[in-house]
């Protein structure tokens, strides 16, 4: 079970205790002139809904924390950040069912987006949007061909990390820039055989990701495509980087 279903259930549960003491116990109560006190199941319920309620709200329609466990962002994305994710970049959903309610805009080549993996919903991913539906994607020599054209490359140098991030030490930084001129960076291990993939075409509805160590990142290039209902949101910023202690370099620090 979720926690995003635990707590709509816990939610819904304080909600109608919380209902059913205002329009029926409540006046019992009133009625025996106080006589009754509310049990501390109400009591708590009464308490506890509101808090309940507004946690699901935010962390549900407006904004979501979530934690980088994997090497697959680096450069961009630390092994330890705490980053925070727009739940209505792309649409306001409902909890649980992830049933689009409004549409407020589609992703864009370049979007570092959270998702639920296709192949095990309950896991989170994060990978940055490549392919748009309809798009022709090819990676070869470590060079990502956008509908016949190869996204610019300009190296950068060396990447020397911090903590765990020091085992892609050595590895080539490069600036890419994709063909809507969003730009950020990659690494690149050159002792790995490049991970090469065929032209694929996006179909519609779904979305095209790759990891920025892209030599170390299980993406579209293994399991194919994200569909949009996958989409939990847009991540945008850096709240928090603990990696054997506080990296405060990183606190704030936003997201390309």
């Amino acid at each position: 079970m979720s926690f995003e279903l635990i707590l709509v259930v816990i939610t819904a549960i304080t909600g109608v205790i919380t209902y059913v003491d205002r329009i029926i116990w409540r006046p019992k109560r009133e009625r025996a002139l106080a006589t009754e006190n509310e049990t501390m199941l109400v009591e708590y319920a009464r308490s506890l809904f509101p808090v309940f309620l507004v946690v699901l709200i935010l962390r549900s329609f407006i904004i979501e924390p979530f934690r980088i466990p994997s090497g697959s962002m680096y450069p961009t994305l630390e092994i330890g950040d705490f980053i925070a994710v727009s739940k209505f970049s792309y649409g306001i959903k409902l909890p649980v069912t992830q049933t689009k309610i409004l549409p407020i805009s589609d992703p864009e080549r370049g979007d570092v987006v959270v998702f639920a993996y296709p192949n095990d919903p309950a896991v989170d991913y994060i990978k940055r949007v490549i392919g748009l539906p309809g798009d022709e994607i090819t990676y070869v020599g470590r060079t990502v061909f956008v509908n016949g054209e190869a996204v610019k490359q300009e190296p950068i140098g060396k990447y020397i990390g911090n903590d765990s991030g020091s085992v892609m030490d050595g590895a080539n930084v490069a600036k890419e820039t994709l063909p809507n001129d969003h730009s950020y960076e990659i690494l690149m291990d050159m002792d790995k055989t490049s991970r090469d993939m065929n032209t694929v075409i996006v179909p519609e509805g779904h979305y095209f990701m790759m990891g920025d160590n892209r030599d170390h990142s299980n993406d579209s290039r293994f399991w194919g495509f994200v569909p949009e209902k996958n989409l939990k949101g847009k991540a945008f910023g850096i709240w928090m980087n603990w990696d054997n202690g506080i990296h405060w370099g990183r606190i704030g620090k936003g997201i390309e």
